[in-house]
């Protein structure tokens, strides 16, 4: 790790994963923008849409499949984040 940067809790990176997934997002946009390996994401990816938190969109005009945050998923995040601010003190 670089200096100055400190290695991101499973929290942190739930968040991340559902924020990008608000409006739906491709796999590999998903991946990036949160910055992991192939397959570190994929556990994440699984465990998400095993809990319901995130869901798989097919059907759009491109064919190109799309995950989705729930509703639970959007409470979760919600909760996440509000955590956080009292925890960012």
């Amino acid at each position: 790790m670089g200096e100055g940067r400190k290695r991101r809790g499973r929290t942190e990176v739930v968040c991340d994963i559902l924020s990008e997934a608000l409006e739906g997002a491709n796999k590999t946009r998903l991946m990036y923008h949160c910055n992991m390996n192939f397959m570190r994401f994929n556990r994440y990816l699984e465990e998400l849409l095993e809990a319901g938190l995130l869901v798989r969109v097919d059907s759009n005009p491109n064919s190109v499949v799309l995950y989705k945050t729930t509703d639970n998923g959007r409470e979760l995040l919600r909760v996440l984040r509000r955590a956080n601010e009292f925890l960012s003190f």
